[in-house]
């Protein structure tokens, strides 16, 4: 008796579980598509802008980055990804500025942890969605990411200042000669009269 029980009780179990996975099949067949056709839909395919694909410069309409070669996203790399070289270049005013030569990212040994972007003083990183990166040599993956040419600074050299006038720069300085004569005649006559014991006369002082 008891294994009749048995019998008619697995048999329940099976059908239960049976209608459990029809359920679940179910409804996965009612569930939207996520499988994506690629490389067939590629012209209306649509990725995430979270998605982080390349490490990229930002460049604005000019094609000017904002990178100042600074260092620190290379610093705080933890796998040596990024490497920059910098040059000194002479700017229209006779100084001196340090410039970025060469941004060199290898995308095979990026971890995506994105601490070069988030640590950049000036904004320069961001990550592209771009994620057809797929190549055949490991070579390929390092990327120069200044590789548009930099336009030329608009900015012209300061124009000098005119030249003063000779005799106008041989009167005041004879102005100022004059007047330093004067202060120092009248600190001799008040150290000469102190020395005497006489009071300096004040020829403005009224009577």
């Amino acid at each position: 008796m008891s294994s009749i029980k048995e019998y008619f009780s697995e048999i329940g179990s099976g059908l239960k579980s049976l209608v459990d996975g029809m359920a679940v099949t179910g409804k996965e067949l009612l569930t939207p598509k996520i499988t994506e056709c690629y490389p067939e839909n590629r012209a209306t395919l649509e990725i995430a802008d979270r998605f982080r694909a390349e490490l990229t410069l930002k460049y604005d309409s000019d094609g000017r980055h904002k990178c100042i070669g600074c260092g620190i996203c290379q610093m705080n790399c933890p796998n040596g990804t990024i490497q920059l070289t910098t040059k000194m270049v002479d700017l229209p005013d006779g100084k001196k500025k340090r410039k970025l030569d060469k941004y060199m990212y290898d995308l095979g040994s990026c971890t995506f942890c994105m601490l070069c972007v988030t640590t950049c003083p000036q904004d320069a990183l961001e990550f592209s969605n771009d994620f057809e990166q797929a190549t055949f040599t490991r070579g390929s993956l390092v990327k120069q990411l200044n590789y548009r040419p930099e336009p030329k600074d608009d900015a012209a050299a300061p124009a000098p200042k005119p030249a003063m006038d000779p005799e106008k720069l041989a009167k005041i300085k004879a102005e100022a000669l004059a007047k330093a004569a004067k202060i120092k005649a009248e600190k001799e006559a008040a150290a000469k009269a102190a020395a005497q014991g006489e009071a300096p006369k004040d020829e403005n002082k009224e009577n």
